[in-house]
């Protein structure tokens, strides 16, 4: 959509009765109204039921996509997923990010004793209590975790997940310089931050970006509907971002810029290439073992088999599988290894699966049994997560030695 400056203006409101920054708006014929919390305040949840209760708004918008806001209105959805689904759509590695996510704020709610989020859980009841539509306006959390992944080079990837892990082993109390920290900030930004080497490397995905996306969701729903006046509850972070973006003269339609915001950046082509590559140097290298002499192809088709998969099926192991499942893992990772599209995470967990059929309690359990190390071990839904992490990472790094074995045989041959 195109605007002009001229047609926007800023109003900073000072109220006496809660600290939350509020600033409004005017895009054309419609005023948007962005209230700045924090999300491990009481103070922004008042403040959101009072602001709403004066009966001003048209419309409320929170700093939620359709996957959180779901979370939120029906707690039990993950017990409702299709364990196969997400391994065969490979999601599992995205869903343990997301239940590690929810392990580390599930630990911060306990130590402030407020549930992070609370003021979206008020305006969405308190708007629908009103008959008030309710935009969710973020970006897919699935989407960003993508991005931000796409946005650190690979070395640092292994920092973030490294933190991820130690999220859910650490028990250690908030700072008073973190609590204030989460009171200035973005909820996704605090979490991330704790894992992040550098928090440079997710500032733009984490941040800007979202900044940009939900300001062109707000620019969008007043272009497509006839609201006078939104109410949107974003996080303190996010505050001067959008008012910024929604005060500029742009040339930008709403509907490109969400559709660039939403793409998943591909990989370069180098990294598309490496594994074909690699697969290729593994199986020239089996070739030339067989010409120069059948024992010593025999050799190096058995290192690949005890490497690959004896790696993988100790990962397996490591996430205390049953016991067909580490020999499915010990069987497949040699041959998946060889496949760029099929890895042996998946075939693994999907055995697990079957042999250990997860139970409804496990499902119920999961907010509870993400918060410690123990827990990931004990619940079946989590321990087919880690099997497809740990016998996938097993098969990865035995590719790569064994590569490397055959590399050697060849020399000294």
């Amino acid at each position: 959509m195109t605007q002009s400056a001229e047609h926007n203006s800023t109003e900073t409101v000072q109220t006496p009765v809660a600290p939350e920054p509020i600033k409004t708006i005017q895009v054309n014929q419609c005023r948007i109204t962005l209230l700045g919390t924090a999300h491990v305040s009481r103070a922004s949840a008042d403040k959101v039921q009072e602001l709403i209760a004066t009966g001003h708004y048209d419309a409320v918008a929170v700093e939620l996509c359709p996957s959180r806001h779901k979370a939120i209105v029906n707690p039990d959805a993950m017990a409702q997923m299709d364990l196969f689904q997400v391994i065969r759509k490979g999601q599992a590695s995205m869903v343990a990010a997301n239940l590690a996510l929810g392990a580390f704020q599930q630990r911060m709610a306990e130590q402030l004793d407020i549930e992070p989020g609370a003021e979206m859980r008020v305006a969405i009841k308190d708007a629908q209590a009103a008959h008030l539509p309710v935009l969710l306006i973020d970006r897919e959390i699935g989407t960003t975790m993508k991005r931000i992944y796409y946005n650190v080079p690979w070395w640092k990837r292994i920092t973030i997940f490294a933190g991820l892990i130690e999220s859910v082993i650490s028990k250690e109390k908030f700072s008073a310089a973190d609590i204030e920290k989460l009171k200035e900030g973005d909820v996704l930004e605090s979490s991330f931050s704790q894992f992040a080497e550098n928090e440079k490397d997710l500032f733009r995905p984490l941040i800007s970006e979202r900044d940009e996306y939900m300001t062109a969701r707000l620019l969008k729903e007043c272009q497509e509907n006839d609201y006078q006046h939104i109410l949107a509850v974003v996080g303190a972070g996010h505050l001067n971002g959008m008012a910024q973006q929604l005060t500029a003269h742009t040339q930008m339609d709403s509907d490109t810029r969400i559709a660039q915001l939403d793409e998943i950046p591909p990989p370069s082509r180098w990294v598309k290439l490496l594994p074909t590559l690699f697969v290729v140097f593994i199986l020239a290298g089996l070739v030339i073992g067989f010409m120069q002499s059948p024992e010593i192809g025999i050799s190096m088709v058995l290192d690949w088999i005890l490497i690959t998969g004896g790696l993988s099926a100790l990962g397996t192991a490591m996430a205390l599988a049953h016991p067909l499942s580490i020999l499915s893992a010990f069987l497949a990772a040699p041959l998946t290894t060889l496949h760029p599209a099929i890895g042996a995470g998946m075939v693994v967990a999907a055995v697990e699966a079957y042999m250990r059929k997860p139970k409804v309690s496990d499902f119920n359990r999961l907010r509870a049994d993400t918060t410690s190390l123990k827990g990931w071990w004990n619940n079946q839904v989590t321990r087919v997560l880690l099997i497809f992490i740990l016998s996938s990472l097993g098969a990865a790094i035995g590719t790569y030695v064994a590569g490397f074995r055959i590399f050697e045989q060849l020399s000294s041959s």
